[in-house]
């Protein structure tokens, strides 16, 4: 029997509108107001300046002949011209591909390809590797926030005279394309329409209270779904100042809400225990916080508690992945339960479903996590099979996570289906790392988990088997690695083992490798 959980809050209205069309709806409201703070610089952009540019870069980008069906990668920190471009780019009528800027050029130049970009646009410190990743690339023209000699001014593209959006069809366009290693496997251009990211934006609005005075501390990365949506979108949607910050420092951070006196703070559990465990805090005024919200990894009930009695303020979890724009789960003012990940929001509804059998879970019965609903992607680009694999035929998305939910419909997340590691906050692909090293030429074979970590959530470890004869060190083989990923991608820990355990089918079995940790 089929045992589908609707969402206990009530159904909304989903504007009919482009996603920047949503996020500047207040704009003419409040022309002079601080959308966005750099909190490094202290450069203040209104909303007035930042529908403007927006605006201007539409028109830069259009004189260019970008439009609809071209994609711009977007290679940036946290700064307030990244709104600029991201929703220049869909005034455009285009795609733009948030990339991290962290990444290596062979990873850049992999995300170039398989998103078919033809700008790139960058910083003044990123155009090295930016020169180097888009060599054999269908990259035409790079535009840096700054100055560069083999590059175009961001200064002059938003000289550009202003466009109103193009014509797009909402319920289909790709406007953005994050890449998300799904529930398994390298990572996917996952193709997020107008309807999906309005769609979650309408959705959140009515677990996070915002007020003429709300702003929010914006240090989780923009290229990153959680700070593209909830944090950048979802703030100046409703009219609240954006204090970014281009990493996270945490000084830096309680000064930012201490001097601005900043209302939300959107965390990931390393910076939850900071704020649970870390002497300093003492030192800070953060009377001005009315909540902070935990996503991206799993935080334990006891943390969350520690942290929210230490700073006298609700700790909240959400839940959601780049495939759900990205929240299916998040807690209403007066609701929160320990351990709760939150309630289905609203126009959708979940399933815990057995992964064996296929049985539908009732209350307190563990099951992998279904979610149906406005937000759920149009699929991975250019991979049909990942995507029948992800989302099956009657639009249910298969999230890869056990959970559970209790008779107040709050789903609770205790284990997980996937193999993806989650090193604070991010997604670290197994297949990916285990792509690398086994091209080593000491190497034979591989297997790459996760270790559970207080800080991190989760450490990337290899154990590998080396081929006859050969022999090659652990931190050999961290730096043979490190020279080709992102920080967080980085193994942290390698033992040398005889065999891989593997089933029959050659799959790696996991399970025995975490046993011996």
């Amino acid at each position: 029997m089929t045992i589908i959980y609707k969402s206990p809050l009530p159904d909304i209205e989903i504007a009919d509108v482009s996603i920047t069309d949503y996020v500047l709806r207040k704009a003419d409201d409040l022309p002079d107001k601080p959308a966005f703070i750099d909190g490094g610089a202290g450069r203040v952009i209104t909303f007035a300046q930042l529908k403007d540019q927006i605006r201007r870069f539409a028109g830069g980008l259009s004189n260019r002949g970008f439009g609809v069906g071209s994609t711009l990668a977007l290679v940036a920190p946290n700064i307030p011209e990244y709104a600029v471009v991201f929703h220049g780019c869909g005034v455009a009528g285009g795609t733009v591909t948030t990339v991290n800027p962290t990444y290596g050029a062979e990873e850049i130049r992999f995300q170039l390809i398989d998103a078919s970009a033809t700008v790139l646009v960058t910083i003044e410190a990123a155009m090295p590797i930016a020169l180097e990743a888009i060599e054999g690339t269908d990259v035409q023209e790079i535009i840096v926030i700054g100055e560069h000699e083999n590059a175009t001014s961001f200064s002059e593209v938003i000289q550009a005279e202003p466009i109103d959006q193009v014509d797009v069809d909402l319920e289909n366009h790709h406007v953005v394309l994050p890449y998300s290693s799904g529930t398994t496997g390298l990572p996917k251009g996952v193709m997020l329409t107008h309807r999906n990211l309005v769609a979650n934006l309408c959705q959140c609005e009515s677990a996070i209270p915002y007020d003429q005075d709300s702003s929010g501390l914006a240090v989780l990365p923009f290229f990153h779904i959680y700070g593209m949506q909830v944090l950048m979108n979802g703030l100046l949607a409703n009219g609240c100042t954006v204090i970014s910050m281009p990493r996270f420092d945490l000084v830096q951070a309680l000064e930012l809400i201490q001097e601005h006196k900043i209302t939300h703070f959107f965390a990931v559990p390393p910076m939850i225990l900071a704020l649970a465990k870390q002497p300093i805090i003492d030192n800070y005024d953060l009377s001005s916080l009315e909540m902070v919200m935990s996503g991206a990894a799993p935080l334990g009930a006891e943390l969350s508690e520690e942290a929210a009695t230490r700073i006298k303020c609700d700790v909240i979890q959400g839940y959601g992945m780049t495939e759900l724009s990205p929240v299916s789960h998040m807690t209403p003012p007066g609701q929160y339960r320990p351990g709760s990940v939150g309630v289905t929001v609203p126009n959708s509804e979940c399933r815990i479903v057995d992964p064996e059998t296929g049985e539908d879970k009732g209350f307190d019965e563990e099951g992998e996590l279904w979610v149906r609903g406005p937000m759920v992607m149009a699929g991975y680009l250019n991979n049909p099979e990942a995507t029948e694999e992800t989302i099956d035929r009657d639009g249910w998305l298969h999230t890869g996570d056990v959970a559970v939910i209790d008779e107040f419909e709050h789903i609770y997340i205790v284990d997980r289906v996937k193999e993806l590691i989650k090193y604070k906050g991010f997604q670290v692909p197994p297949a990916e790392l285990e792509a690398l090293i086994i091209s080593h030429p000491a190497v034979a074979d591989v297997a790459v988990i996760g270790i559970p970590d207080d800080e991190a959530g989760e450490l990337p470890k290899a154990f590998v088997t080396l081929k006859p004869e050969m022999e090659v060190t652990g931190p050999e083989i961290q730096e043979f690695v490190a020279a080709k990923v992102a920080t967080y991608k980085q193994i942290q820990m390698v033992e040398f083992i005889d065999e891989i355990p593997k089933s029959a089918s050659g799959k790696i079995l996991r399970r025995f490798l975490r046993d011996r940790t």
